[in-house]
């Protein structure tokens, strides 16, 4: 018997379709899956303890194999609301920003954001998990990712979306995270694969009913989120966008 493919997937709301396909269709059960911050993700990944990850785009450049697997990804074409910077600050005043330690891509855009498009020199402080998100002073802000963003968003005054601020310069959407195996994959197991995402990505009212209760983001507003803020399909357009930032990482 061959043995499994481990795969390690993002434990965000942004991933139910994917987690709904890979259990419903029955994939779960040929393959090892964990799921894991968007850091870890791509720690394991480049380590090679997992063969396939949701990794942050950022973290592509760090593997020595990197074959993009299936059709979907985690993307936004415009406001994403779970990635955002905020602060109880004007931006304009600000000079020190937090950085969320569960972020990859988010930390790097919105350095490329500060310098290419904003022309703004920041003081950027990481955080790790004992980080009071709450605390900042004035002058200050955070990025945050993930769920915790509908928890935080109404504590803060001042909120810029990253995806919708991306959108705004360069007219792109934005991947935050696409599937990449560290080694090549067979047809057969690709397609299988894909064809287990897409059967989630093509019933979110089934989703959003399986997982209502599941963490911060519920009820109609999981709904919502799948539909209007996340864009699963890893097109053409995802792509370029996908080039044209790790092209910016590369000149930052």
């Amino acid at each position: 018997m061959m043995e499994k493919i481990r795969i390690s997937a993002v434990r965000y709301a942004n991933t139910y379709p994917f987690i709904y396909g890979l259990t419903e269709s029955g994939f779960d059960k040929k393959a090892i899956i964990e799921t894991d911050h968007p850091s870890a993700c791509a720690a394991k990944l480049i380590s090679g303890r997992v063969d396939l990850g949701l990794i942050p785009v950022a973290a592509i450049p760090d593997l020595k194999e990197a074959h993009i697997t299936g059709d979907y990804c985690i993307g936004a074409d415009g406001k994403v609301r779970t990635v955002q910077i905020m602060s109880n600050s004007p931006f304009d005043v600000v000079n020190k920003v937090f950085l969320d330690y569960r972020s990859m891509t988010s930390v790097k855009l919105v350095k490329v954001i500060a310098g290419r498009f904003w022309r703004r020199d920041l003081t950027w402080i990481d955080t790790s998990e004992y980080f009071d998100f709450k605390s900042i002073g004035n002058n200050e802000a955070v990025v945050l990712i993930g769920d915790q963003c509908f928890e935080y968003e109404n504590q803060y005054q001042f909120r810029i979306d990253l995806a919708e601020e991306w959108k705004r310069f360069t007219g792109l959407p934005f991947v935050f995270a696409c599937w990449v195996a560290n080694k090549p994959l067979s047809a057969e197991f690709t397609t299988e694969f894909n064809n287990a995402l897409s059967l989630g990505v093509h019933n979110i009212d089934k989703v959003s009913e399986r997982f209502s209760d599941s963490g911060s983001i519920t009820g109609n507003e999981l709904r919502k989120y799948l539909t209007e803020n996340i864009d699963f399909l890893l097109d053409n357009r995802k792509r370029e966008a996908m080039a044209l930032f790790l092209q910016y990482l590369k000149e930052l």
